[in-house]
């Protein structure tokens, strides 16, 4: 059922405003055309407060924009970098905080009341450009809205590539993509976050060179300085890379984790992350954080049948999923069949090239500019917008 409420504005004046019940809402919500599976075009709305959630609603319906709502923090961090402008309702700020959140621009708080000193710590925190106290400030939170609609506010890029099965090559994507990025003139940092993988500075010839790997920064935990993080790594030919020693080491905290990704993505335009197929708090933590996840999956019937398994749990932290398909000169499943399989859009494809593994062994991996992988990592950057 609808109701009405009303207030009284500063200067004395009463407003009377319609209050949506859940039937109401949720024709509401199918009269803007929401899908809560659809990636939203410009706002994202975050509350567990369905009255605060009316209101954005009616804002947003003013303003002729269609949001994307989510209603905890699990989805507000998924959907942290889809959206222009994002808006947190003040229930989840405490948590929102507690996780140290990317630092980007276009975030603003919402909520009913007085703001206490409390909120505002925690608006510190996440790095809001504002904060709105509603009914009071209706006006200027509309104002904001519109200005979305013209404006093209972009964070760091973020691509995750993960393997759909052993062998399946998303290390030597990701090292491809990271390339052709740093040739572009992006600025660019290179993850390698699978400890018990090959180590993706073997491929890149730099296991020698000096510089910090990651068991030097188990101790990070929202310390990392993003200047300082690019400066201590090695490079390969000025890509700094961040990747494992000879250590026993194993696994990260989450902690780790999210503060040197945090610390990545503010010194950075692109970020590539090459990470484990077994689940672990750290990874999820990198799944979060990406813009996209990319999975790579070789176009036969085994492969693809270990890549059915890994999508749906890679599809509940992932964002936005998506398949690059690789193949021999005559693959036994057509690239486009292999995603329709996974129920997954397919981002691009690439054929094998014969010299490559070897190149990697020996630590010259370095794609040929005209070859399917380097044409693939180029597709790949353009999709996503990475442009210097």
């Amino acid at each position: 059922m609808a109701d009405t409420r009303c207030w009284r504005k500063p200067d004395n004046r009463v407003v009377h405003r319609l209050v949506l019940g859940r039937p109401e809402r949720r024709r509401l919500l199918h009269l803007l055309g929401m899908n809560p599976t659809a990636l939203p075009p410009s706002v994202l709305m975050a509350t567990t407060n369905e009255r605060l959630l009316d209101d954005l609603l009616r804002l947003a319906a003013a303003a002729s924009i269609t949001p994307h709502v989510e209603r905890d923090l699990h989805g507000l961090r998924r959907a942290w970098h889809t959206c222009r402008l994002v808006i947190i309702g003040d229930d989840l700020a405490p948590g929102l905080a507690g996780t140290t959140p990317v630092r980007r621009a276009g975030v603003v708080l919402a909520g009913a009341g007085p703001g206490t000193d409390e909120l505002y710590h925690h608006a510190f925190d996440i790095g809001v450009d504002e904060v709105f106290r509603l009914p009071v400030d209706e006006a200027a939170l509309s104002g904001r809205l519109v200005d979305t609609l013209d404006g093209a506010i972009r964070s760091a890029v973020t691509l995750a590539f993960v393997g759909g099965c052993g062998g399946a090559g998303a290390t030597t994507v990701a090292a491809a993509v990271a390339l052709s990025g740093n040739r572009r003139g992006l600025r660019t940092m290179l993850i390698d976050g699978d400890p018990l993988g090959g180590g993706i500075e073997l491929a890149l010839g730099i296991e020698r060179d000096p510089g910090q790997r990651w068991p030097e920064l188990l101790s990070a935990a929202g310390r990392v300085s993003a200047t300082a993080l690019r400066s201590a790594l090695p490079t390969a030919n000025g890509l700094p890379v961040l990747s494992w020693d000879r250590s026993d080491v194993t696994a990260l905290p989450p902690e780790t984790m999210r503060s040197v990704l945090n610390a990545a993505q503010c010194s950075n335009d692109l970020v590539v992350l090459d990470l484990p197929r077994r689940p672990d708090p750290a990874v999820e933590e990198a799944f979060v954080r990406a813009t996209a996840t990319l999975l790579v999956v070789p176009c036969d019937i085994r492969s693809l049948a270990a890549a059915k398994r890994l999508a749906g749990p890679l599809a509940e932290v992932a964002g936005d999923l998506r398949v690059i398909a690789r193949s021999a000169h005559r693959p036994a499943i057509p690239a486009a069949e292999a995603a329709a399989h996974l129920s997954l859009p397919l981002a691009t494809s690439f054929a094998d090239e014969r010299d490559l593994p070897a190149a990697m062994d020996q630590g010259r991996f370095d794609p040929n500019p005209r070859g399917s992988l380097a044409r693939a990592a180029v597709t790949l950057l353009d999709l996503f917008g990475a442009a210097a």
